[in-house]
Formats: C-alpha cells, sequence, structure tokens
C-alpha cells in the first residue's frame, strides 16, 4: 500500500536531481513526470502552481538534507575548527563521483533564478541563512560574541558554496579542499 505522501517525495525528489543536473530553465514539467514515473496528475495535484511551485519544493528538500549534513559534522567536535573542515570533506568526497552529487541545487537555482522569481529568490535565501546559522551557533557555543558568529558563519556558508561552483565547474574537489585548508586561519583560536 502506497502512502499518500510517497508520490509527491518522489516527485520532489526528482526535480531537485533534475534541477542539479541540468538547470531549472532545462528542466521540464513532462521530463519530471516521466522520470519520477508519476502519473501527470498527481504532479498538478501535488504542485497546482506548476514548476516554480515544485522547485520551492525541491529547494526545501534539499535545504533539509544539508542542514541535517551540517548538524551532524557540528556534533563530531567540539572545536568549530575541526567540525567545519568535517562537513567540507563531506562535501567534497560527492566529487569522487560527481554523476552522484547531492543538494547542489539550492546554488544553481538562486543563479539562475535570483532575477526572475521573487519566490524561489527568497526560499534560497531562507536556506543559505538557516546553513550559515548552524554554523553561527557552533562558533557561538566556542565562545565568538553573537554578531561575530553570525559574521563568520555567512562568510563560512559562502566560502562553501563557491568552493561548491568552483568544483563542478572543475569536475574536481580540490577548490572545496581549499578552502577547508583555510578554516583555521578565518577562524582564530578562541581561549
Amino acid at each position: 500500500m502506497k502512502v499518500k505522501g510517497e508520490a509527491r517525495e518522489r516527485i520532489i525528489q526528482t526535480a531537485a536531481y533534475l534541477f542539479q543536473l541540468q538547470g531549472y530553465h532545462a528542466t521540464g514539467l513532462n521530463q519530471i513526470i516521466k522520470e519520477s514515473g508519476s502519473p501527470r496528475g498527481s504532479v498538478y495535484y501535488h504542485f497546482p502552481n506548476g514548476k516554480e511551485e515544485l522547485a520551492i519544493e525541491a529547494v526545501k528538500y534539499t535545504g533539509e538534507y544539508i542542514e541535517k549534513q551540517i548538524k551532524e559534522s557540528m556534533a563530531k567536535s567540539l572545536d568549530p575548527v575541526e567540525a567545519i573542515q568535517h562537513f567540507i570533506s563531506v562535501t567534497a568526497n560527492q566529487f569522487n563521483d560527481p554523476e552522484r552529487i547531492e543538494g547542489i541545487p539550492v546554488g544553481l537555482l538562486a543563479s539562475e533564478t535570483a532575477l526572475i522569481s521573487e519566490p524561489l529568490r527568497c526560499i534560497c535565501v531562507e536556506v543559505f541563512k538557516n546553513w550559515a546559522d548552524i554554523f553561527a551557533d557552533k562558533l557561538m557555543q566556542y565562545g565568538y560574541e553573537k554578531d561575530e558568529a553570525e559574521d563568520l558563519g555567512m562568510t563560512i556558508n559562502s566560502m562553501i558554496e563557491g568552493g561548491v561552483m568552483f568544483s563542478l565547474a572543475h569536475k574536481d574537489k580540490g577548490p572545496l579542499l581549499l578552502i577547508s585548508k583555510q578554516i583555521p586561519y578565518i577562524l582564530r583560536k578562541k581561549g
């Protein structure tokens, strides 16, 4: 017996993958329907406002997926340098098999749609802020003041996002590993 949410989840996962693989504009609803194995009606039932609504849900889905990875990495060590480097390492290791990278479409969708879709731009900003806030929380636990921790959280998240884009372009994890090496210099030791 299928649970009602299974079809919706499968459609969102398929859309997230296709947006990552080929971009928002190159991905059509017909392809998402075909690749997800869902009946045409279920896509329109779950996403009556079309592709933009589906893309928003794909960004939320990806945001939660990456948020979980960041939280798991932050729990790996009391030292924020080690915890952040762990997250970067996990992210970089996805580039060992570039065809199977997960969690990238937020940056790609933001760059592709920020000037043409306010709802998509807003959800991307929200997801990026959530990720940066996790880094900031870790830094505050370590003794950073709130304002400095928030600035550093945004900086670190921006560096990682940029590293992901460079790594995608190069089809190589080297740019992310370079960012990881810089984390100790950015986060001067407290104490």
